[in-house]
């Protein structure tokens, strides 16, 4: 099963970016659908965007269409979410995870799950 690590959180200030990314290993990264996920503190984990397997498909929880971009480079096995304009509010653990279904959005739809990344926006 494909082993995931995320890296690129910090602190920014509002209205900055932060690149985060997800590195794949195990075998068979280009064969998963892959999903970016958050939590804050006292709230469910959320879907933030997914793309899937060659990358030419992407869709976005509604609270970052527009700031927010995931891609992929199979050749690297590697998922990105490029986060611009950020808010407070999008203050989280930030996910990366894994998954055979196609246009997921659901966490149970996932099979596999990185340690997750802190990412802090101050006003």
């Amino acid at each position: 099963q494909v082993q995931l690590v995320e890296s690129g959180g910090g602190l920014v200030q509002a209205g900055g970016s932060l690149r985060l990314s997800c590195a794949a290993s195990g075998g068979g990264f280009s064969s998963y659908n892959m999903g970016w996920f958050r939590q804050a503190p006292g709230n469910d984990r959320e879907f933030v965007a997914g793309i899937l397997r060659l990358g030419g498909n992407t869709f976005y929880a509604d609270s970052v269409k527009g700031r927010f971009t995931i891609s992929r480079d199979n050749a690297k096995n590697t998922v990105y979410l490029q986060m611009n304009s950020l808010k407070p509010e999008d203050t989280a653990v930030y996910y990366c995870a894994a998954t055979s279904r196609w246009s997921a959005s659901m966490e149970y739809e996932y099979i596999a799950w990185g340690q997750g990344t802190q990412v802090t926006v101050s006003a």
